[in-house]
């Protein structure tokens, strides 16, 4: 005697019962169920999700099985295979980065927070995930990704007029570090450094991306206005440390961000704390918590805190991240946690006001 037969549409009503948490929408209302196969009482398909470093995709993965196990007549196996597709927001791109699904802005209000270290790890990490990622130092006077990630090839001019972007630990690189000698300033007036990021944007071959994060100088100025002028940014991240006064400069990037209609995909406080190396006692050196405070009253979302950490500035004199040097330490741990917030933020972009249909059957 043979079992009941299996529909699809019973299988798919079974799985309009797992939410995704941050879009809050069921995963076949998504789109999210690709590939379906059902074979007698076996039962196969996709969860394709909108980026590869989702934090969820365990869990979801588990309460797909266990929904079609629960809900479906006669369904003994369930083999569910996740996979990523990184969506570009819904906003036509009238860009010439076309192939460029999103661009992440990295600020901060001053110097010395640790953007660029935040900005190289964030790249880094994302690419760890499998995602493709390209990395652009707009920080045109003081360019420092050529150090923090000195690994592999770096980027190279070519005849047609364009640039080979370099490459390190799974990242395209660009930066002016790469096409100034030595320690050679740039002694430039404002529209030479609006002309040296346009082709760092445009002229260089970045291929298809999922995420092109663009570390800025610090403040606000020419090259912010430049970027968001010339592209279509998904959305700005803020660096800040704990202290008011790098906290309150760090405002003013947000609130220019704002202004130039750049959503705010969340605040990062580096620096947070420090941990001794010798006696695992925790010091607060810059205050902490602050950023976080300053997300929750403006509503915007906190990424995380990074911790004040010696091995941290050791890897990126290396030209490593310590989020692939070293990724199980507490602070590769904090870079991919804040990594996996920004992934996620990046994804409510992509599906935010759509009206989304589901799939009937």
């Amino acid at each position: 005697m043979t079992g009941p037969t299996i529909t699809e549409s019973q299988v798919l009503d079974a799985l309009r019962s797992v939410m995704d948490p941050d879009l809050h929408r069921d995963i076949v209302a998504l789109g999210f169920i690709r590939n379906m196969k059902i074979e007698g009482s076996a039962v196969a398909f996709d969860v394709n999700l909108t980026t590869p470093a989702c934090p969820v995709k365990d869990r979801l993965r588990d309460e797909a099985r266990q929904a079609v196990l629960a809900k479906v007549p006669g369904v003994t196996d369930v083999r569910v295979n996740m996979t990523a597709e990184v969506r570009r927001p819904q906003a036509p791109d009238t860009s010439a980065l076309k192939t460029v699904r999103n661009i992440i802005a990295v600020g901060s209000g001053k110097g010395g927070v640790g953007k660029s270290t935040v900005a190289a790890n964030l790249a880094a990490s994302l690419a760890a995930t499998g995602a493709t990622v390209g990395l652009l130092d707009a920080d045109i006077y003081g360019p420092s990704i050529p150090i923090m990630m000195a690994a592999g090839s770096p980027a190279e001019p070519r005849p047609d007029n364009t640039i080979e972007p370099g490459l390190a630990h799974g990242v395209r690189v660009m930066s002016m570090g790469y096409l100034t000698p030595g320690d050679q300033p740039l002694i430039w007036r404002g529209p030479m450094a609006h002309k040296a990021l346009q082709q760092s944007l445009l002229a260089v071959n970045w291929g298809e991306l999922d995420y092109l994060v663009v570390d800025l100088p610090p403040g606000t100025g020419d090259v912010h206005l430049t970027l968001v002028q010339t592209v279509s940014v998904t959305g700005a991240v803020i660096v800040s440390t704990p202290q008011d006064v790098g906290l309150q400069i760090s405002m003013k990037t947000l609130r220019m961000f704002q202004q130039t209609k750049v959503p705010i995909l969340g605040i990062v406080e580096n620096m947070s704390y420090y941990v001794c190396p010798h006696c695992g006692e925790r010091d607060d050196l810059f205050g902490h918590g602050g950023a976080k405070e300053a997300a929750s009253s403006m509503k915007i979302p906190f990424l995380g805190e990074i911790p004040l950490d010696t091995a941290i500035r050791r890897f990126a004199d290396q030209g490593t991240p310590i989020a692939i040097a070293d990724p199980e330490s507490s602070s590769g741990v904090a870079y991919h946690a804040v990594m996996g917030s920004l992934a996620r933020e990046v994804s409510k972009q992509a599906f935010k006001n759509i009206a989304l249909t589901i799939v009937e059957e």
